[in-house]
């Protein structure tokens, strides 16, 4: 293999072509597209992948000759693949590993509606099919066989339309005088049978199937197109799409091909998806094998702006006209219910949208600082307290002000017996925490927030540091908090909702801005990594949530509960909590 060869001069590299226009304005996209083709013709250049012109081509030269409109004004044309579309082709086919197989596994593309991503994914259907070889299989997948069919009848429509396939067909049903064939049937002629789309020479099939966490387990896919991932429920999508993931081993270079607009699921696979992409093209993931695809608005403001839309509908103009979209927002203008399904459908944004929340540039720079709680003798401060369920982790943040930054320390605590056993199941180094004095064992089985209650002690006995409000969840121990308030300090429930936007806003600008220390706790570092933001696009408010359902946020959750009492009366203490020196 010839691994990037002319790879950037060549006319036919499509990905060099869409990024160039991409980069000098000629074509319109959002960040996220703008991002990953950058990731895409950066890996190239420092060779962290490679490009193979041969593959690229091939797939879209098939596609075009091969492959056909199903319906509207263009049925049984011939599918003339869009810069965008030959752009991604050519990533998935074209871009691979040091060993010459395809260097991503896992495709999520989220277009807006009627920019033909099922008929896109038809064609990849198609293609890998007829032209991968012995044993190839292919499965599109969706909640209900109904909606599994999409691709699936797609593909056999384009079957039917592709004229070799009508030469070989009329070939096969020639008789003779007698009635008899005069041929012997093409062994590479596609079928149709009850169950699937079969070639009998190769043993390739493509089938339609709809969830089932026990027929889905050892599908040993070819390529599997997940459809409208958006739609499948949380619980269950999740487990579909981790059963599909772990039969992806026994083949070389499989594909899981996950397409959607946006949806109204939360927590689904659909937001994991998104999530991990959000990592991944901010800098904080280093995952090789995952190529998110994302036509999204930039911003939700301009939603009945036809420049934005074009970010979300890289076919404006080619499937979907102008003069459709100025109708749709009329109509959404007058309805916040149409609005809010044009915000999903033709924006791409959820109406509960979760994306990474900060940057790795961020997180780091506000990490490292060496300070300790002696140097902080006879300051005020406030605090946040995040109870857990008493067999999890549980975390207290001290906030304390000075000079205009804000020095954070903060405490976990989790049952001594249960230290291991998270270790394990979490992958997360809990008893190096320990030993940094990040974590604390706190009762055997269950933490006893009595411990939380004897820092705060400690805190004014001992070191002189005087808490003024603290901030805890309305969710947690009414003992506890009657005990914090019979010592005598002031404690204030904070709801964990969008309620905490203005909070998290007020936040995120002071960590931007560098006031903000974390020292060197890694273990709050890390949950500052698994901090994620839920979007309300109905009235642009924000609220905390994890990235991924394992993760732990319960550092950053205590942190805002703090921020939250600071916010809240800094009007009454502000002066006290700026702790001016003199």
């Amino acid at each position: 293999m010839n691994k990037n060869k002319d790879a950037k001069r060549s006319s036919d590299n499509f990905i060099f072509a869409y990024y160039q226009a991409i980069m000098d304005g000629s074509i319109t996209v959002n960040d996220y597209i703008r991002q990953i083709y950058q990731h895409i013709v950066e890996g190239l250049e420092q060779k962290s992948f490679y490009f193979d012109q041969k593959k690229a081509t091939n797939a879209i030269e098939w596609i075009e000759k091969h492959c056909f409109h199903t319906e509207g004004k263009l049925a049984m044309q011939p599918f003339i693949l869009e810069l965008w579309q030959k752009a991604l082709i050519s990533a998935m086919f074209g871009i691979v590993d040091e060993n010459g197989l395809r260097q991503f596994r896992e495709v999520f593309l989220v277009v807006a509606r009627k920019n033909g991503k099922s008929l896109l994914a038809s064609a990849i259907a198609r293609y890998i099919w007829v032209t991968e070889g012995f044993g190839t299989k292919v499965y599109n997948i969706a909640p209900k066989l109904d909606q599994a069919d999409l691709v699936y009848s797609n593909v056999w429509v384009m079957t039917t339309l592709d004229p070799e396939w009508q030469e070989k067909k009329t070939k096969s049903m020639e008789r003779d005088s007698s009635k008899r064939r005069i041929n012997v049937e093409d062994p590479t002629m596609e079928k149709h049978r009850q169950t699937d789309l079969y070639i009998p020479g190769t043993n390739a099939m493509v089938k339609k199937i709809a969830f089932s966490v026990k027929k889905s387990d050892g599908l040993n896919f070819s390529l599997c197109t997940a459809d409208e991932v958006s739609s499948w429920d949380a619980a269950p999508g999740l487990r579909q799409y981790d059963v599909l993931k772990s039969g992806m081993g026994a083949r070389e270079e499989p594909i899981l091909f996950s397409i959607s607009t946006a949806g109204y699921v939360n927590d689904g696979i659909y937001d994991e998806l998104f999530a991990r992409a959000t990592r991944l093209l901010k800098g904080e993931s280093k995952e090789k094998r995952f190529l998110p695809v994302i036509y999204q608005i930039d911003d939700v403001n301009k939603w009945n702006d036809i420049n934005e839309i074009r970010k979300a509908n890289p076919n404006l103009g080619v499937s979907v006209g102008v003069d459709y979209f100025l109708e749709e927002i009329a109509i959404a203008e007058g309805s916040l219910s149409k609005k809010a399904e044009f915000l999903t459908k033709y924006c791409n944004i959820k109406q509960n949208s979760s994306v990474a929340w900060l940057s790795s540039e961020t997180v780091e720079g506000c990490y490292g600082d060496e300070y300790k709680l002696e140097d902080f003798q006879g300051c005020y401060a406030v605090m946040g307290i995040d109870l857990s369920r008493t067999t999890d982790l549980t975390a207290a943040t001290l906030l304390i002000q000075r000079d205009g930054k804000i020095y954070t320390f903060a405490r976990f605590y989790l049952p001594a017996n249960k230290v291991e056993e998270a270790q394990q199941r979490e992958s997360v180094p809990y008893d190096i925490y320990r030993q940094k004095g990040f974590l604390y064992p706190s009762g055997e089985n269950f933490v006893d927030y009595q411990d939380v209650f004897e820092w705060c002690k400690e805190l004014i006995e001992k070191y002189k540091i005087y808490i003024l409000q603290i901030g805890y969840d309305r969710y947690s121990a009414l003992q506890l908090v009657n005990e914090l308030q019979n010592y005598g300090f002031h404690c204030d429930d904070v709801f964990q909702g969008y309620n905490l936007s203005g909070v998290i806003e007020e936040t995120e600008g002071m960590l931007k801005d560098g006031n903000i220390r974390i020292g060197t706790n890694d273990l709050l570092k890390l949950h500052f990594y698994n901090s994620a933001l839920k979007l309300n696009t109905e009235n642009g408010r924000k609220s905390l949530i994890k990235i991924e359902q394992r993760a732990h946020i319960d550092g950053m959750a205590s942190f805002l509960d703090a921020m939250t009492v600071r916010q809240k009366h800094w009007n009454e203490i502000g002066k006290q909590l700026s702790n001016e020196r003199r």
